[in-house]
């Protein structure tokens, strides 16, 4: 045999091994993550939809296996039963560690709450904030951020902690339609619930909550396993994070497609929120102490904590600030 005709065959058969090993897709190399958020209809998790829709998490080597839950306490219930790896929720559901929940803040997520609101009904009495002094209004759930919303607004106005009643009622459904039956005053939601509302003309936004600067709206959570046997893991979905947070802020329209398809809402409504919530996204995840100090003093009021628990237990720094390449 001819050194070329030798050559050949040996190609051949190299080829003939290559095609008779497996070969390991694509989602075969990535690590797939167990990930909350505390409200189906928040613009701001849906950020983890935008996410998908850019790549940007199989660029960090992550498959998400995404979860919605109803309220804060239900999806830190979830971290108990062993069922999240991460989680992004309220503020004050950083007290919940507190209580033996086995999860731990890792990074900032927005700040001033600008992005909840309280609707009321087109057709009822309350025509301003004045207006709601010795109302009902209907929440997610006790000791829940929307509860605390309640009271910080009442105490804002001067009329104590009880000026304004808040009334636990779950899915934000039937507080919709308790506020249009005349029963409650309103009903402290997302404000991608609100326009939504308008939009379809089954109430108005009343006022958001932006008005309070010093504080953590939300946080992004990881499991105790997580932080101690996978640090690496919580290092990549960070950055998957915060890569999702700079893609989003300096792409408005793919945003927007992503997140209307995520949340089933108009394109016009989800243009409104991004002008309004994308500003107010950390970048980097760093905490801001004086606004964790404002949370702590939340979980009291809430009745999350018997006593305001040593802030810097409810957190780490140990992962940010994220730095974004």
């Amino acid at each position: 045999m001819t050194r070329l005709r030798l050559l050949a065959a040996l190609a051949c058969a190299l080829l003939v091994i290559v095609a008779a090993v497996p070969q390991r897709s694509e989602a075969a190399t990535l690590t797939t993550i167990r990930v909350g958020r505390a409200s189906p209809e928040s613009f701001l998790f849906a950020l983890l939809d935008v996410g998908v829709a850019a790549h940007i998490w199989e660029r960090v080597g992550l498959n998400l296996d995404m979860s919605a839950f109803k309220s804060d306490s239900q999806q830190q219930q979830a971290f108990v039963a062993g069922q999240l790896d991460f989680a992004i929720g309220s503020g004050p559901s950083m007290g919940y560690r507190a209580k033996g929940v086995p999860a731990i803040a890792v990074a900032e997520m927005y700040g001033s709450p600008a992005n909840m609101c309280v609707v009321v009904s087109d057709n009822g009495p309350v025509k301003s904030v004045g207006d709601l002094k010795g109302k009902t209004v209907t929440v997610s759930s006790s000791g829940s951020l929307t509860d605390w919303l309640v009271h910080e607004t009442s105490r804002e106005q001067g009329w104590g902690n009880d000026g304004i009643t808040s009334l636990g009622m779950g899915e934000v459904q039937p507080r919709i339609i308790a506020m249009n039956n005349g029963q409650t005053a309103g009903t402290v939601v997302d404000l991608s619930v609100g326009y939504r509302l308008e939009d379809i003309h089954q109430g108005h936004v009343l006022m958001s909550f932006g008005f309070i600067k010093n504080f953590i709206t939300h946080v992004i959570f990881a499991s105790n396993d997580m932080v101690a046997s996978h640090p690496d893991t919580v290092q990549r979905f960070l950055r998957g994070w915060f890569m999702t947070v700079a893609y989003a802020k300096t792409h408005k329209a793919e945003t927007v497609a992503a997140g209307a398809a995520a949340l089933h809402q108009s394109p016009a409504v989800i243009a409104k929120l991004y002008d309004v919530e994308i500003p107010g996204l950390s970048n980097n995840g760093a905490f801001d102490e004086s606004a964790v100090a404002t949370v702590d003093k939340s979980l009291q009021e809430l009745g999350i904590t018997d006593s305001t628990p040593d802030p810097k237990t409810l957190y780490t720094t140990r992962f940010v600030p994220v730095k974004v390449q």
